[in-house]
This record gives C-alpha cells, structure tokens and sequence, in this order.
C-alpha cells in the first residue's frame, strides 16, 4: 500500500499532527509506505520516527526546482497511489493531489474543493462559520476517516542521535549547566507581528529570573528572529542569558535543545508545541489568537491572556493599532507563572 500524507505547512500545525500521523501508521501497518509532503523548512521535525518512510518537500512558491510545483507533481504522476490524505485545507493540495493520479483522496469539504476529494469531510460549524476546535482533534478526524484509533491525542517528537551530538556543542559553545534548571524563551511567531511580546519584556522577565532564581535563559530562534534574540541578549547583558542566534538553526538540534531545558515561555509559536510534545511544561502568551485552536492537551501549561474586548481578533496586525493584548501583559505576570516551574525543578543532568 502506497499511501501520500500531504502534511501541514506550519511548525505548530505539524507536531499537532503527529497523534493522527501515528495513529495512520497503526491502522496501515509497518508494511505501507507512507510518504509525508511538507515544506523544506519542516525538515528534520520528525526524523527519527517510524511513522512515515520518506519525505518530500514542496513550497509552490520556491524558486528552487526540487521542491516546486512541477517537480512535486512528476514525482507523484510515478508512483501507484492507493489513498491520499490532507492535512492541509487548500484548493492547491486537493488540485495536486488530482492531478498526480491519486484515486482516494480524503479531506474536509472546504475551501471550495469538495468536489476534489473522494471522501469530503463535513467540518462543524457555528452558524456560517467553521466551529475552532483543538487542532489536534481536527487532525485525529482524518485518521478516524480511514478507520483509525483517534483517542491517543498525546503529543511526542523523537529525538535523533545528530540532534543530540549538536545540542551537546551547544551547552558547551554557551557554557549551559549540565546540571540545573534552563528557561527556553521564543520571541517570534509566523503567523505575523500581532503575536510578539515586546522585547522589553522579554528583556525585563529574563532579568528578573537571573536575579531571583538560580536558572539559565535560553533564548531560542529561527532565522528571521536572529536580530532581535542578539539584542535582547546584548540588553540583558547577564551571563545566564545566552541565545542560539549564533548557533546551528535546524530542528534537530532544537529538538535537543528544548528537551533538556526545565520549562518554556514561549508566544503562540512552533517552538511552543515542539516543548509541549518533548514534555515540557510551557507558558504561552496569547494576544490575537484562540487558546482553544492550539491546545496541547497532554502537557502541563499556563495559557496567559488578558480579557479586553478587542481580543482574540484573529488579525495577523492589530487593527486599533494599540496592541494592548500583548503590551499590555506584564513580566511580572508571566515571572509568577513560570516561577514554580523553576522551583520544583530537580538538579539533575541533562547535558
């Protein structure tokens, strides 16, 4: 059996997809091949897994020939498909997903591709709009739809041994504690500007945990956050307050990171999940967004967000211009939640 995951494009969405990943590899079995296409920059995210044999990599809007529409589709024109299943909600996948000779092809009926699918879920909705669900739930849908077990929603990411020999150059490249409680921090979010935290806060919070606890901060960072990590450091100016903006930026190694770091403050970002599924405890700071929509149900955490009549507005720039749902959350706030964290960790090795 043949079998072609088109896989969510988002890092977020991704590790939120891995209970339905691995509940598809249970129902087909270790003899399927089971291939997962996503986008170049996922790669990594869920090497060391047994749940799908092979990736490719597709961005419709590279440059690059290995990963463009073209390629993608000679690629799947030859293969002998038994079923596709979407992860993703567009018209393009349900269009690529025809036009590659896939038969089976199953999804949710919406975005107008209904007609593309051969097995078009219903999605629930309130009133004309679609009802926010955990994405995790949403995912495990489309795992039911082939006669999966959905009730594992537990979230997991392996590590890899190249992850680990990284992560090691790391905490020695950054003089990190084998021993002892680290604080990953991430300040950014793709989704746009309306879910950053000031940097003066970030600032403010890592100053203040250097101060009144024994722990490390560790600012974590993809590449377009690389600046403002450097700055925030730089303010900071504390040697317990280090950052990987200077270091390798690729998911194993951040896989690796994350788990030996005691707790996370993260935005509504996929740095956060990716804690949460390393079984991390994580401190989420929620402005525009709908904590419902991103749940982690299986991990321990603190969603902070405050209650303005404005917010969550789901606008990728806050529309009144105040950005008062993030501005407006403190350090102070944040400090109190994370600091039992930090408390009741244990001084054991984690290097």
């Amino acid at each position: 059996m043949n079998i072609c995951l088109f896989l969510p494009n988002w890092l977020g969405d991704l590790v939120m997809a891995v209970p339905a990943i691995r509940a598809i590899r249970a129902r087909v079995g270790p003899a399927a091949r089971i291939v997962g296409i996503t986008r170049p920059n996922l790669a990594g995210l869920l090497s060391g897994s047994h749940w799908i044999n092979e990736f490719w990599y597709y961005d419709p809007r590279t440059d690059d020939p290995r990963f463009d529409t073209f390629t993608t589709l000679h690629k799947l024109r030859a293969v002998r498909w038994d079923k596709a299943i979407l992860f993703t909600n567009s018209l393009r996948t349900a269009l690529l997903a025809v036009a590659g000779g896939i038969p089976e092809r199953i999804g949710y009926a919406r975005d107008g591709r209904a007609a593309l699918l051969t097995h078009a879920l219903p999605v629930s909705r309130d009133g004309g709009q679609i009802r926010r669900v955990p994405m995790v739930d949403y995912y495990l849908g489309l795992a039911r739809a082939i006669g999966a077990d959905g009730d594992d929603r537990h979230l997991e990411l392996p590590l890899t041994l190249w992850g680990e020999v990284c992560a090691d150059r790391v905490w020695k490249d950054l003089n990190l504690p084998s021993h002892g409680p680290v604080v990953a921090m991430h300040v950014g979010g793709a989704f746009g500007a309306s879910k950053c935290w000031p940097p003066a806060h970030f600032i403010e919070l890592a100053r203040r945990i250097v101060a009144a606890t024994p722990a490390w901060v560790l600012f974590v960072c993809g590449h377009r956050e690389r600046e403002v990590v450097r700055g925030i450091t730089r303010q900071v100016s504390h040697e317990r307050v280090v950052s990987l903006a200077d270091q390798p930026l690729d998911l194993q190694t951040l896989k690796s990171c994350l788990h030996r770091c005691t707790a996370m403050v993260s935005t509504d970002s996929g740095p956060r999940h990716m804690a949460a599924a390393l079984g991390k405890p994580v401190v989420t700071l929620f402005g525009p967004t709908w904590p419902v929509v991103t749940a982690n149900p299986t991990v321990e955490s603190v969603d902070l967000q405050l209650s303005l009549d404005c917010a969550p507005c789901g606008r990728r720039r806050c529309p009144l211009g105040h950005h008062r749902c993030m501005v407006d959350l403190s350090p102070d706030v944040v400090f109190q939640a994370v600091l039992p964290f930090i408390s009741r960790a244990r001084f054991r090795s984690v290097a």
